[in-house]
Parts: C-alpha cells; sequence; structure tokens
C-alpha cells in the first residue's frame, strides 16, 4: 500500500507544472482612459448594441465576425466636448482572451492602442509599445494586415494577428453606429 500511495504523489506533483496558469493585468478600464486621454475631464458610458445592418456592415467591412452584438464604448469628454472615443474589446490569442482598449478619434483614427488583461503564456510582447503604436493614426480603410502594414511579432503571431483583427472590427464599428 505505501508503494502505491507513493505513485499517486507523482501526478500530483507534475500536473501543476504541465500546465501553467498565466495571466496579467496590465491596466484597469481607468487606467487605461487616464493614459490615453489625459485631459479628458471625463468618460460617458455608452453600451453600444448594433443593429443586424450595422453588424453586416462590420462584418464586411473588418472582414471579422462579431462574436456579441454589445460593445462596450465611452464618449471621452472635455470642455463639454465630445473629444473622441474609448473602446474596450476582448479577441482571442492563442487559447485565451486578450483584453485591450482602444482610443479613436472623432476623425476615425486610431489614437492608441493599450493591453489591459493578457492571459497567455506566449506572446506578451504585444505589450510593447513600439507595436502597438503601428495602429496610430490608422482608419477603417487602411489595411490592418498582419506583415502587410502591421508587422509580426515571432512567437505572438495569432496574439498580433487578432489584436489587428480586432482594432479593424473596432474602426468598422466607429464608422457604423459611431461617426
Amino acid at each position: 500500500m505505501k508503494e502505491l500511495s507513493s505513485w499517486l504523489l507523482i501526478p500530483a506533483v507534475v500536473l501543476p507544472a504541465a500546465a501553467p496558469a498565466y495571466a496579467v493585468q496590465y491596466l484597469t478600464v481607468e487606467q487605461a482612459q487616464k493614459l490615453m486621454y489625459p485631459q479628458a475631464e471625463g468618460f460617458v458610458s455608452m453600451p453600444l448594441r448594433l443593429t443586424a445592418e450595422q453588424k453586416k456592415f462590420v462584418e464586411k467591412a473588418s472582414g471579422v465576425r462579431l462574436r456579441f452584438p454589445e460593445q462596450p464604448v465611452w464618449k471621452v469628454m472635455r470642455g463639454g466636448q465630445q473629444t473622441g472615443w474609448f473602446i474596450v474589446d476582448e479577441v482571442y490569442g492563442k487559447h485565451e482572451f486578450i483584453t485591450y482598449a482602444v482610443a479613436i478619434g472623432l476623425d476615425g483614427a486610431v489614437r492608441g492602442v493599450e493591453i489591459l488583461d493578457y492571459r497567455e503564456t506566449h506572446g506578451g510582447e504585444v505589450k510593447n509599445p513600439k507595436w502597438r503604436a503601428q495602429f496610430n493614426g490608422k482608419k477603417l480603410s487602411d489595411p490592418l494586415r498582419l506583415d502587410e502594414d502591421i508587422l509580426n511579432i515571432s512567437g505572438a503571431t495569432l496574439s498580433c494577428r487578432h489584436i489587428a483583427d480586432g482594432v479593424k472590427r473596432l474602426l468598422a464599428i466607429h464608422e457604423a453606429a459611431l461617426k
């Protein structure tokens, strides 16, 4: 019996090491808002629910299927005037979700991309400011394609591709419902 119980300890020790959990929260929504819009005086929550027509437009314009017709969106305010949009989204990395935020100006151009939560074991290099800066100034009319106008990061290909697709989808949502 003692020999059997010794063998049962091996899987108990090895299994947790075989599947490491990896999750990092870099920013809260509030921290990302202040970082992306430091001069803002307020953020007005405006949860967006797309109509069937808007959903169809977004999918066609972005080439990305919408999982949900709802999107967390905030109007960015300063001096009583709207100065932009702040949108939170999630995309798959390889196995887990990546939560990120995009700041979009009233002109429809990306002002910034921030990674809020990264849950993958690999590919966290998408947090690199130089990589994220590639999105600045991009509009819906830009390709936003990996290895075309967005550089890939070796070892983070799926995260890079899915974030690029997600930003393209958010720009299409801006065009369809927020412009």
